[in-house]
């Protein structure tokens, strides 16, 4: 009998797209440095079931709350009872830039748009700081993050 990890599908039926994974793996190191196929499949798996984990604590989490939805509140918990609390901040970063482009992309269309706390280029920024700081963090620190630059639109 095949293992049912997650509900309703077998633990091989559980990947993230090679292609868009194989682009992260080689984004974040240097040109010069080759990945195995068989360490990027490897590097896949962990992803896979560092999601499962993550996801599963967050339902335990859930579930204390006698709620029936995870919320992102649910996700951060989790991360500090599996023992991840120094990503917190950053994950929680993430998760608010997620939602500013989600808010900006959902209002391109509309013909109001005042909802948004950041312009396109202070956001586009700010994720390529975030992105900068998480490759400096990746690669042990040997690079130290991006001041944040002074807005000339403020200034004026």
């Amino acid at each position: 009998m095949e293992p049912m990890d997650i509900v309703g599908k077998s633990k091989e039926d559980a990947s993230l797209p090679k292609a868009t994974m194989t682009k992260i793996i080689k984004e974040m190191l240097p040109p010069d440095v080759r990945v195995a196929r068989d360490a990027q499949d490897l590097l896949i798996e962990c992803c896979v079931e560092f999601i499962n984990l993550v996801s599963s604590e967050s339902n335990e989490v859930c579930s204390r709350e006698d709620k029936r939805t995870i919320a992102p509140e649910h996700v951060l918990k989790a991360l500090q009872v599996l023992g991840f609390g120094e990503y917190i901040e950053d994950v929680y970063t993430a998760y608010e830039q997620h939602k500013l482009e989600t808010m900006h992309d959902s209002l391109k269309g509309a013909k109001w748009s005042n909802g948004a706390a950041m312009t396109e280029e202070e956001a586009a920024a700010a994720q390529q700081r975030m992105f900068d700081e998480a490759r400096a963090r990746m690669n042990g620190g040997s690079s130290a993050p991006k001041q944040p630059e002074t807005d000339q639109s403020l200034e004026s």
